[in-house]
């Protein structure tokens, strides 16, 4: 059986390239396929085994290695250009166009979706509005992703099963394409992140400095609350979250994975407030047995247990963040079950479920081509 690993693309490693590597796991031969492979030696060697994607034409495009997300509205095209032919079972991995790669009858294609593309459906407005797009670029934008839309629902139809991270995934999926998903969580890596049951008095988060993550606002909450917090990650707004701070606020920028790990194990409470698919870094801070503070929708309500592995608030904003501080000062943790509880969440058991599932699947194609 000939296996293609279809990604969206490769340039930085996150949740969604651990997923690829994870696939690699368990198919060491497949082939990789991407709209773009901008990966350097060391990240092809992490993720990809050394392995180097078959890319499309967006690669050769002027600027693309820095801008070629500019290009979105070649994507579809870009993306049904890669010729499959020769594979038997297709795997995308997905959360903008790798699922529209064009199979034929005989092939089996199973997604696994990080997202519908979430800038052209549920977060298209929060999305202009906070790259404050107007005028004639908005008018552009709205364009190209209607067409986007369009092409995204029809693509749908070209996957044989879906596989979402989350059950928020699994109900986008629903609400867009009208075809039901099994879950299956993302690889958190046990090995990085262990139990230490020894916390100290400051809170933590770490993330991309961007406005859908949130951090300013988080700032903002202990800015008010006074009490000690430490953030750690780069981006557009760590200039203007580093100049709001204040004295009981420590804005680090980037950080080795050795720092992160440190203060993720250290900390009293690892604070998150974007509205995300899944959500890694909660589950790595419980994997040390630190517990989360999170705003509560999206795929968060699948990995935190309010009141036993962290606090859930209901409102993204300062108000509710500091009322769910002030609840959270009155309680206790376990960090041995908050660790125990991330725990499930492993590499070994997605690669376990993944395994399971396409085997179940390909049996049951097999039989009938």
């Amino acid at each position: 059986m000939k296996v293609a690993i279809v990604h969206d693309w490769f340039k930085v490693e996150g949740g969604a390239e651990n997923v690829v590597t994870s696939l690699l796991n368990i198919y060491p031969e497949a082939d990789f396929f991407a709209v773009v492979d901008f990966f350097t030696d060391a990240q092809r060697k992490k993720i990809l085994g050394g392995k180097k994607a078959t890319y499309t034409f967006i690669q050769r495009l002027p600027f693309a290695k820095k801008y070629f997300q500019h290009y979105l509205f070649l994507f579809p095209l870009a993306i049904e250009r890669l010729d499959l032919r020769n594979y038997d079972l297709i795997i995308s991995s997905s959360h903008a166009v790798a699922k529209g790669v064009l199979t034929g009858p005989d092939q089996l294609h199973i997604c696994y979706t990080h997202t519908p593309i979430r800038y052209a459906w549920d977060m298209y407005f929060a999305y202009k509005d906070e790259h404050h797009i107007k005028g004639i670029k908005e008018k552009i934008l709205s364009y190209i992703l209607h067409r986007i839309r369009v092409w995204d629902v029809a693509s749908s139809n070209r996957v044989d099963y879906f596989i979402a991270n989350s059950s928020f995934v699994k109900r986008r999926i629903q609400k867009y394409y009208r075809r039901d998903a099994k879950i299956i969580y993302p690889p958190v890596s046990a090995t990085r992140y262990s139990l230490c049951e020894k916390k100290e008095e400051y809170y933590f988060s770490a993330s991309r400095l961007v406005p859908y993550k949130k951090i300013k606002m988080i700032v903002e909450a202990f800015i008010e609350n006074g009490k000690p917090l430490i953030v750690a990650g780069s981006g557009a707004e760590l200039q203007e979250i580093r100049s709001i701070a204040t004295n009981n606020i420590i804005i680090l920028g980037h950080i080795s994975n050795g720092e992160m790990e440190r203060l993720m194990k250290g900390a009293k409470a690892y604070v998150f407030a974007a509205y995300e698919d899944f959500g890694i870094m909660p589950v790595e801070a419980m994997m040390c047995g630190t517990p989360v503070v999170a705003y509560g929708k999206g795929g968060i309500t699948d990995t935190v247990i309010d009141g036993i592995t962290g606090i859930l608030y209901d409102k993204q904003n300062v108000d509710s963040l500091n009322a769910s501080i002030d609840k959270f000062e009155t309680m206790t943790f376990d960090h041995k079950v908050i660790s125990e509880h991330a725990s499930s969440f492993s590499i070994e058991r997605f690669e376990k479920e993944i395994k399971e599932f396409v085997d179940e699947k390909w049996d049951i194609f097999s039989r009938n081509i």
